[in-house]
This record gives C-alpha cells, structure tokens and sequence, in this order.
C-alpha cells in the first residue's frame, strides 16, 4: 500500500524562510485569517516555554494554478502547500520577517509583539509598554538583528534606570539567547506526497478544519472550487478583494484610475457570500448544503462519485459565474438599492435580503430577459419590501428555495409571469394590515441602527424628497455617503433624555432611545432644544425657523409628528407616532411604485475606507472608551448575549475571540451593522451607553 503522508521536522527558521522564499505557499483551500495578536502572543509563549503548539500540514506537489503567496512574501510557485496550520505559520512569518499580512478584509495589518527579559513575558505592544524601558518593544527587530536590538536595548534601559549589576547582564544576555534560539523550534510537519489526488487533499481539508471550528457551507464549496475549478475560485476572490475600500485599495484606484470597480456604498462582499449568489443562479438553489451535495455527486447507493453528474454541476456554475460578475449586471442592481431610497450600507440591516435579490435580479434579466427599466422598479421594490417584512430573516435559505421554485413553475422565459410572481408576493405581503398592525409594532424597538422597520422609514423620507426635521436641508444629503461627514448632523430626541429622567420621571435608556422618538436634524437644532419639555421648546422652535402653513404640515407629515403632540404623554406619543410613521413609510412606497421617486441614485463612492481603525478593540482601550472586565451588550434588547473586554484587546463571546467590534457584531448575528453602532457599553450602575456616543464625545 502507497503511503499517504510522512512526517518531517521542520524548524521555524526553515519554515518562515521557505514561506519568504515561495517555497512554501497558502492554496486556495484556505480562507484568508490572521489570528488575533494575544493568539500569537500566546503561541510564541508556549513556544519560548517549549511547549507542543500542534503539527502542520503540507501537499508536497507545485500546483501552477491553485498557489498564492502570504502576503508580503515571494510570487514564487512553492513546492510545499499549507493545508493545515494557516494561522500559526502567518503569524510566525510576520514576527520573524517583520512582514505585514492581510486580514479576512484584505487589509494590510502589522503585528507587533513585545518581550520583557526580566519576567520573560511576552505581551501586544501598548502605550504602556511603549513608555517602559523593561521591554523590547518589538521582537521582529530582535530577530531581524539580535546583537543590534540587544545593544539598543540595553542602551536604553541604562539611560533610564542607570548601570546593569554584572550578574542582572548575564542573566538578560541568557535570556536574549533563549529568545533568539526560538528560529530553531522544531514543528513537526505532515508532508502529503505528491501522488496524493486532489479529491483526497480536499476531503482532508475538510475533515481538519471542521474539527474544532465552525466552517460554514460556503467554505466546502469554495474548498471543492479550489480543487476542481481554481480559476474560478480566483476570480469569486478577486470581485471580493476590489469590492473593498481598503487605504490601499483607494491608494491605487487614485493612481490608476480603472473603468469599473465594483466598490459601492452598501456591500462589501466576500467570496462565501457570492457563492451564495452563485448557486442560486446557476444550481437554483438557495441551501448551501444541497449544493455542496450536489458538486460532490456521490451515488446514495454506492457511496461512488458520478462524475458525469459532478460535471454537470461545474457547468452549471461556470455557465453562472459571468453572469454574477458582470460588471453591468453589478452596477444596475446596486442601482436598485439607490432607487429604494437607501443610502449607504447602514441602512440595510441584512446582507441575505441584498444578496437574495441580487440572485433574483440576475434571474430575472439573463434567465427571463425582463426589460431593464421594469426589473429596476420592480426589484427596488422587492428590496424594500423584503427589509421592511424581514423576508429574509430567520429561515432565509428556506425562503429563498420558495423564492427560487416559484420562478422555476415558469414555463419558459415568460418575462410577464416573472413580474407576476413578484407583484403578487409583493401586494401580499404590504397588505393594509401590514401597514396598520405590522409595522407600527415593529418600531417598538430602542436600537434605530439594527431597526429595519426604522431604516426603511428613512428610506421613505428619501423617496418623499423630505426635508430634515425643522430645517430646509434634504434629508438625502444628510445620509449621501459620498459627502464629507457634517460635524452634528444625526439623529436627535424629540422628547430630550434629561427631560424624560428628570421631568417625566423615565430612567429606561430603551424607553427613552425608542426609535419612534428620534428624527434626523441638526447639532444647532438640537442645542436649541436642549433639555426643555417639548410642549415649550415646539412652538418656539417654529417661531424661530418660521416654518406656518404648507411648510409646517409637510414637516409634521415627513416626521411622523400628531396633531399636539407636544402636549402629549410620552408613551401616547411614541404610540401615535409609531403609526404615522408606517404611514409615511407607506407613501414613499406608493411613490415608488408609481415610478415617481425623488430618491436618486448615488455612485460617488465614499473616500472613507469601508473598514476603519475606530473599532479596533485595542485602540478603543487605548483611548480610554473600553477597559479590561467592561461588558458589552446589543443595542437591539431582542439579542441576549454579553461580550467582555480582556485584557488582551479582544472581546470573548462564549469562549470565541474577537479583536474587532464589527467581527464580534457579525458572530452575534448583525449581518450590515458596523460595530459601533451594534453594541452598548455597560457600566457599574448598569447603564447602556451606546458605543458610537461615546468615540463620537472622544473624536470631538
């Protein structure tokens, strides 16, 4: 019997050389991750101490088309594929060569990690670290040149703390000596021999990394694109990769200007998520797990794969992957999302309701050729509706498959009965019970950035060309993304926090933070306001804009306000409220359909990258925001977890560490809502501060 694998000892030197080198390179058959630094941390811990830290894995065969670099390391096509042991050997590699990798985001993302010879510890670099001399700030420069980052150090600690006692030297340079000899830590690493078939690599990527990790159903597909159609892997990737408004990527778009990039305001998609898209145009299906089943072919029966089957099932996706990619198909569909009065990305509340139409947009133009400017309607429709009803929320696969065998039943590429389908689904759905019982109870909710009914409102205001609350500026120019940010311009109370805790007598922050008592105005409207009881500030707010008449009734109408409701009890109001609120939601609709809306489409991309600094854990700490043993909690009260700040600069949730808000917010369910706006801060009397308030008090 041919043997499979055998085991080599590999030292770390040889091991971040060759990966320097290109002589051992990341295949496709992985996601691109980066642990969290207190993980590396940890890792060099247990090395220093010499301690086992697990094997790693390699497919000894040079694989011309399925090979890409760690990035920041050669191009070279590598002998040596890792197929386990990804994260260890990134991290070990950026350590020793002092190289920065890419991030899930494809982001360029240094690690720093420090070491104190005295206690011999190892720990993230930190302001705290950065002021001591006890630390060698940066062990990629020790391992670059130990005998000059020795000197320096030493140099430094004298400056601070006077002449070494000869035995605390000797003792430091055996440290040190410890340290460095860290290049020569044995891994012991399996080799899969070149004869190996692709199949079984696959199926051994599979089986390892699904013990111990979540792997969802778009990571064994995109491990079986790997191995059966890598150039297509490669190009889900690349859409992927230039999706994101990275500083890099707005760097080279600013030097070489391109024709089209698929860099929008609302999505920022990655490769699982446009397998999604992918075989629901090309499968027809919306389970990821069916389609899974169905490339891998296997006969029930014999447990054989029918190849002929697998094969059809490849065409079918590469029939379906230009379609995807289009940059035409891209560009109208995304023009959908403007027409639906939806501004930017945080307007949308679920990434399955824009990947689902996507599918069902791509559907409709290349399967039953539906004219364009039918489908653009139609489909800025369907995005409204399906946000504003949480059609994919919940069960969302199983809604899509319903969904998708609708359109199925059509008998040929009757582009009438498409639109039929849609129509029907539609009217159901917005029904007059919908707009009168339905949405004013979905409003009752204290988190405006997570509410979809809250945000579809705004949408609505969008349509409705409506102005902001007691100003003549548009409410479209407030939430453009493309425009420079206006210091003060958010959402503000109608009934003021301080007037409801010290008048009223209300403490609940979610009672006081209902979205029914929030409208889009300015900072100056808002000092004007203050902390004054509404039956006194209203009428002399009016005076003072000069709003009467027309202008005044198109104000109250486009902000939801009843007839005297200054004079209101708070909880008559937000009920009040909450209904004319789905009523003008309800209007901006009717104008939509009608073909009539003002909502116009924005394709300025925002110069601000999609992903930003702010909501690093460790630089939130570092600002004063968050501090080790804070709890965090979700704005919206329906998701019942706690996360807790350590004092590594993550935040664990049930064991699973996040160094980022937004990555923590998306495993806790938030499909398209920054971290920032997803999460509250819970101090020691157990109020919940939302997190956006307070970076915006400290940037101020």
């Amino acid at each position: 019997m041919t043997t499979l694998f055998k085991p080599v000892s590999w030292n770390v030197q040889s091991l971040v050389d060759s990966v320097h080198s290109g002589a051992v390179q990341l295949p496709d058959l992985q996601r691109p991750f980066v642990w969290p630094k207190s993980k590396i941390r940890d890792l060099l811990d247990s090395m220093y101490r010499g301690y086992p830290v697990g094997e790693i894995m390699f497919w000894n065969v040079s694989q011309e088309d399925t090979s890409r670099a760690i990035s920041g390391a050669s191009d070279r096509k590598g002998s040596h594929q890792i197929i386990d042991g990804q994260q260890r050997l990134t991290s070990l590699y950026a350590v020793f060569k002092g190289k920065s990798v890419r991030d899930a985001d494809y982001n360029s993302r240094s690690i720093v990690i420090s070491f104190n010879p005295f206690t011999e510890k190892f720990e993230v670099l930190n302001k705290a670290i950065e002021r001591s001399s006890q630390w060698i700030q940066n062990i990629s420069e020790f391992f670059r040149s130990p005998v000059d980052a020795q000197f320096e150090f030493i140099e430094r600690f004298e400056r601070a703390n006077g002449p070494m006692e000869r035995e605390e030297y000797k003792s430091l340079v055996t440290t040190l000596n410890h340290l460095n000899n860290l290049r020569n830590y044995d891994f012991t690493v399996v080799e899969i021999q070149d004869h190996a078939d692709k199949k079984v690599v696959a199926d051994i990527f599979v089986r390892i990394n699904s013990e111990g990790v979540s792997l969802k159903a778009s990571d064994f597909i995109l491990t079986w694109l790997s191995v059966f159609w890598p150039d297509g892997r490669e190009k889900l990737e690349d859409f992927a990769r230039n999706s994101r408004l990275t500083p890099q990527r707005a760097s080279e778009i600013a030097e070489h200007p391109v024709r089209w990039t698929p860099i929008n305001n609302y999505l920022a998609v990655d490769a699982g998520q446009l397998v999604r898209v992918l075989v629901a145009v090309g499968q027809n299906r919306a389970k990821l797990g069916d389609a899974y089943n169905a490339l891998q072919a296997k006969d029930r029966s014999t447990g054989f794969v029918a190849a002929d089957r697998q094969e059809a099932e490849l065409a079918k996706l590469q029939a379906a992957l230009p379609l995807v990619l289009k940059d035409l198909h891209w560009t109208e569909f995304i023009r959908c999302l403007a027409v639906a009065g939806f501004k930017s990305r945080k307007m949308l509340t679920s990434d399955m309701n824009v990947l689902s139409s996507y599918a069902l947009w791509l559907i409709g133009r290349t399967r039953f050729n539906v004219d364009l400017t039918v489908l653009r309607n139609l489909m800025a429709r369907w995005l409204f509706m399906s946000q504003l009803s949480g059609r994919y929320t919940g069960s969302a696969e199983t809604q899509l498959q319903k969904d998708l065998d609708r359109l199925l039943a059509i008998e040929g590429d009757d582009s009438e009965a498409f639109v039929t389908v849609f129509e029907t689904i539609i009217a159901a759905e917005l029904s007059d019970d919908f707009w009168t019982l339905r949405m004013p109870d979905s409003l009752i909710s204290s988190a405006s950035a997570l509410s979809p009914a809250y945000q579809t409102y705004l949408a609505a205001l969008n349509i409705l060309d409506a102005d902001m609350f007691m100003l003549n500026n548009k409410v479209q120019q407030w939430m453009d993304p493309s425009l420079p940010v206006v210091k003060g311009t958010e959402g503000h109370h109608l009934n003021p926090r301080k007037y409801l805790e010290n008048v009223v007598g209300i403490k609940d922050l979610k009672k006081i933070n209902q979205v029914a008592n929030f409208a889009p105005t300015d900072w100056s409207t808002n000092i004007l306001i203050s902390d004054r009881d509404p039956e006194e500030y209203w009428p002399a707010l009016v005076a003072e804009r000069g709003f009467e008449g027309e202008s005044l009734q198109r104000q109250m109408f486009w902000h939801a306000l009843p007839q005297d409701w200054e004079k209101m009890g708070y909880e008559e109001f937000l009920h009040q409220r909450r209904i004319l609120m789905a009523q003008v939601t309800r209007d901006g609709y009717e104008r939509l359909k009608s073909g009539k809306s003002i909502a116009s489409p924005v394709f300025k991309v925002s110069a601000r990258p999609a992903t930003s600094v702010e909501t690093e854990v460790a630089d939130l700490i570092d600002m004063g925001i968050l501090s080790s043993g804070v709890f965090l909690i979700p704005a919206d009260d329906s998701i019942r977890l706690r996360a807790e700040v350590t004092q590594d600069g993550v935040v664990v949730i049930d064991g699973h560490e996040f160094s980022t808000l937004d990555a923590a917010a998306h495993h806790s369910g938030a499909d398209n809502v920054p971290g920032a706006d997803f999460w509250q801060k819970e101090n020691e009397s157990g109020e919940q501060i939302p997190l956006r308030h307070l970076m915006n008090r400290v940037q101020q």
